[in-house]
């Protein structure tokens, strides 16, 4: 029974084999499974949540590789829609020497925008409790409605919805664009994660403590900012606080916010199932799930691609304990 269903793209990563160059001077590239949503469902599966993914790729090699990649990981691909008339769509990566990334897209269209309403098996919704979704969907049509409209219907069904902006500013036709949808998409949204770089883009302040006030409105009942090697901040309107970071080697940043995301929900969803209501979480509560997120995507980035250093719930305990 699925617990948790994410919503949006998946798609190919090709990956700089050669770290501190640009992606006109890169020579080679590694294949790798990718897409925020489908990274997140991958991370799920690997700490011990029943999942399902919702999205379209390409009736192609690239399409079938995800699929078998999900389905290997014990995602659910009873709502992926494979399209013969278009690509799967692709992104390629160059790393700087700290493990940043610069993206180029081949999205022209791809797949993951060209997702319709009327194509989602929506049985696959019926038994979950979180949804999530980011924000590449919302960058066309008709993506953009048959996503929003899902995630408005569920909310009507009382399912919590997780949204991350997942800020990929070259995709939008302008910023002003950009702000207008995800700031209509964090009116669905419960639970909100954000990056350091998004809270500056949405609210023009860097300080999570004054960001996150301004962002928080009905019905977000949950904020956690990212804060890459300084950890992580919550708020949840009644607690909030600072995580500290873990030092580690970083080799690729790619999917460590989605690691993030990913064990912030498999965190969460016991506390959904027992009917918590997410803004009376404690502090104690809430700096616990952060300590584990920020231990996820310091393990994922240690290793090269989106998934390829995603951890099980065995691993992270393993890091903490180790972390001390």
């Amino acid at each position: 029974m699925v617990e948790i269903v994410t919503l949006g793209e998946a798609l190919i990563d090709f990956v700089s084999c050669e770290t501190g160059v640009t992606l006109a001077e890169a020579l080679s590239f590694e294949k790798a499974f990718g897409g925020a949503p489908a990274n997140v469902a991958v991370d799920l599966a690997r700490l011990g949540v029943e999942v399902g993914f919702i999205g379209k790729v390409g009736d192609d090699e690239f399409g079938r590789f995800l699929a078998d990649s999900l389905r290997k990981e014990a995602v659910s691909t009873e709502g992926l829609v494979f399209d013969s008339l278009v690509r799967t769509t692709l992104a390629f990566i160059s790393l700087t020497k700290e493990g940043e990334r610069d993206f180029m897209f081949y999205r022209h269209p791809g797949s993951d925008m060209l997702l319709r309403q009327e194509e989602i098996d929506r049985k696959i919704l019926d038994s979950a409790r979180i949804v999530h979704f980011g924000s590449l969907s919302l960058t066309h049509e008709p993506a953009r409605s048959a996503v929003l409209n899902v995630v408005a219907s569920r909310r009507r069904q009382g399912t919590l919805i997780s949204f991350d902006p997942n800020l990929r500013l070259s995709l939008w036709l302008s910023r002003e664009e950009a702000r207008v949808q995800i700031n209509k998409a964090l009116e669905y949204a419960d639970i909100v994660k954000l990056s350091e770089d998004e809270l500056v883009f949405l609210t023009g302040n860097i300080e999570p403590e004054t960001a996150c006030r301004r962002i928080f409105r009905n019905p977000i009942k949950l904020i956690f900012v990212s804060l890459g090697k300084k950890g992580c901040y919550y708020f949840n309107g009644e607690s909030e606080g600072r995580v500290e970071g873990f030092e580690v080697e970083v080799v690729d940043t790619t999917g460590a916010g989605d690691g993030f995301t990913a064990a912030v929900l498999a965190n969460l969803l016991p506390l959904v199932q027992e009917g918590r209501d997410l803004r009376e979480l404690t502090s104690s509560e809430l700096l616990g799930m952060g300590r584990f997120a920020n231990a996820v995507g310091a393990t994922i980035v240690g290793k090269r691609g989106a998934v390829s250093g995603s951890p099980y719930w065995e691993e992270v305990m393993d890091f903490l304990s180790k972390h001390g």
